[in-house]
């Protein structure tokens, strides 16, 4: 529950000091590959950034002392807590629902005449029911796996299964999917994803009431809280936010120039700029490629993206000239031995 402040931090944190030097240091490193598994057992797309982080270092020729570090420093803890999580699951993961969303993501474009699932996955096949956005699948009531018994967690392994057929089976289809929800990124206004949302431009005064056809609704009435109602302004805090959201939202053509900017550093300064870049990059598409596009999603991509950009008009230090009047050579970074 609002993970994505911490989140965040803990990915610019690490981005910032694998970027600081063209070679980091050990205890750089080690650092680096704590933050990011903190940043995955917060969210779990963050996983990938520990071997996106390693290769980017190692195509940079990186000791493989370094390498080694920041590798373990981010795969231990996640280990440890998916042997946790084993324990308590039965499962060596550290989640269980990766499954039931990548095959969300396959309903918008899967197709069984040419998936040609077996027999065990087959009611997992579209069934006709069409919704506005990948992820509304994994919650509506009439989506094909929640006519399944068993829940999601039991389904999950299923999912899976049946998403990586439809993905091999139609790999130009998912591309193009993947495709079509990253671009909602980087209209003007900001598209509503799924319909039901309040995107950026949204904060508003009035008073807004709870789904009545909602299951969850009255679970959590029964669980939680028996006077659960809907959700209204309060003046003049509001009018505060409604105020603040113009000025404070960064409109999608402008995220797209920096994330152009920020490619032109990573040519033009591979050592320093292709890491936040390759990272912010990452963290914009595999949410789409793995789950759907949500606005929520894009907030990690901006300060990564920035540093990237921001590190493409970096100017290379200058050294004083060495004794005897020749100009010095490019000093050695600091801990730059294995």
């Amino acid at each position: 529950m609002l993970s994505d402040s911490l989140f965040i931090l803990l990915v610019v944190a690490a981005t910032a000091l694998l970027a600081r030097r063209p070679v980091p240091s050990a205890r750089a490193a080690a650092a680096a590959g704590l933050l990011l598994a903190g940043a995955a057992l917060t969210r779990t797309i963050a996983l990938p950034l520990i071997l996106l982080a390693v290769l980017v270092l190692a195509v940079r020729r990186v000791p493989w002392r370094r390498l080694a570090v920041l590798a373990l420093s981010g795969l231990l803890p996640v280990a440890a807590y998916a042997g946790w999580y084993a324990g308590v699951h039965g499962r060596f993961a550290i989640g269980g629902g990766d499954g039931v969303a990548l095959w969300a993501r396959t309903m918008t474009f899967a197709d069984c005449s040419v998936v040609r699932p077996p027999p065990d996955l087959a009611p997992l096949c579209p069934n006709g029911t069409v919704l506005d956005a990948a992820g509304e699948y994994v919650w509506a009531r009439e989506s094909s796996l929640n006519r399944l018994p068993g829940g999601h967690a039991a389904l999950n392994d299923r999912a899976r299964a049946f998403a990586l057929r439809a993905i091999a089976a139609q790999p130009l289809d998912y591309l193009r999917a993947v495709a079509r929800d990253t671009a909602l990124a980087f209209p003007w206004t900001p598209v509503a994803h799924p319909a039901r949302v309040v995107p950026a431009f949204g904060f508003a005064a009035g008073m807004w009431s709870l789904p009545a056809d909602q299951p969850l609704v009255e679970q959590v009435r029964r669980e939680y809280d028996p006077g659960l109602t809907g959700m209204r302004s309060v003046r003049p805090y509001a009018d505060l936010l409604v105020a603040y959201q113009y000025p404070a939202y960064l409109r999608g053509p402008l995220l797209a120039a920096v994330l152009l900017v920020g490619a032109v550093g990573a040519v033009r300064r591979p050592r320093t700029a292709a890491l936040p870049w390759a990272v912010a990059v990452t963290l914009l598409v595999a949410p789409v490629a793995v789950l759907d596009f949500d606005h929520r999603y894009v907030l990690p991509v901006v300060p990564v993206a920035c540093l990237a950009a921001g590190l493409a008009f970096r100017r290379a230090p200058r050294h004083p000239a060495a004794p005897g009047g020749a100009a010095a050579h490019e000093a050695p970074v600091a801990g730059t031995r294995a």
